[in-house]
């Protein structure tokens, strides 16, 4: 028994096939196109590829706005991808039911699902992009799975701007000229601006969904310890008896909790059927 999830990213797309235990068996990853009609080639190419060829079902991990009753596409952030089919196409080339969601609630259901302990769970990815997902007792909360908090408008510099626009892995490329993973752990200066512009945007989703606790993932996430303190001296100015700053944690998974929640997702909808 075999789960399939799909984790289509602006630039890469991972293929992995799970274990009914939630192990990866293999995994395959390509570069995403740009046309939608060739992705889904390189994507039937690549599931061919697999040594897995059964599938009870599976996940697709969508960067955007979906329309979860049709199975389709509405808007993605990095692709020009619109009002495709693609739950129909994946599950035909899979020979496999496929249930579809945002990727930011997918890794957020993941995440918060190691974590039993917390009821309310902010899982805050940070890469290319900002996105988030808001988990309630081990389930995306239906109330907020279309937002979008990289979307937020807060005042930077003098001037009103979306959070993403200047606390995204793509702002610290534009500030410092490299990427998260290529800045010197030790370079205070570099790691300070990286946390305080990422607590400008986070106060704020935590005084609206008063979580138990904030879990960061993503590229620029992988490297939580390395801005954890300065992101958390910035968050503690803002508390007071009304608003207190949860414990603020770095994902089990931070790159790959996606994927893993195509597992979590898939397994929900159709594990039972077996």
């Amino acid at each position: 028994m075999s789960y399939l999830a799909v984790d289509i990213g602006g630039t890469k797309t991972l293929i992995v096939a799970f274990s009914a235990e939630g192990k990866i068996k293999e995994s395959r990853k390509f570069e995403t196109p740009a046309l939608y009609e060739t992705f889904i080639e390189e994507l039937a190419a690549n599931v061919a590829k697999l040594s897995t060829k059964k599938f009870i079902g599976g996940a697709v991990a969508v960067p955007g706005r979906i329309n979860r009753d049709e199975g389709k596409i509405v808007s993605l952030g990095n692709l020009t991808w619109r009002h495709v089919s693609i739950q129909k196409d994946i599950s035909r080339i899979s020979s496999c039911p496929i249930v579809i969601e945002n990727d930011a609630n997918l890794a957020g259901l993941s995440e918060a699902r190691n974590v039993p302990k917390y009821r309310r769970v902010l899982y805050v990815t940070i890469s290319t992009g900002i996105g988030g997902g808001y988990i309630i007792n081990g389930h995306i909360d239906p109330n907020t799975k279309d937002s979008e908090i990289g979307q937020v408008l807060l005042e930077h510099n003098g001037a009103l701007r979306r959070w993403e626009e200047f606390a995204s892995g793509r702002a610290i490329v534009g500030q410092f000229g490299k990427r998260a993973s290529e800045i010197d752990p030790n370079d205070g200066g570099a790691w300070y601006t990286i946390g305080r512009n990422i607590a400008i945007g986070l106060i704020d989703a935590i005084a609206i969904l008063a979580p138990e606790v904030v879990i960061m993932g993503g590229g620029v996430g992988a490297h939580f310890k390395n801005f954890e303190t300065h992101l958390i001296e910035a968050l503690k100015i803002y508390e007071n008896s009304l608003m207190k700053i949860p414990p603020i944690i770095q994902a089990k998974h931070p790159e790959e909790a996606v994927v893993y929640g195509c597992f979590e997702l898939a397994k929900e909808e159709y594990g039972k059927t077996t």
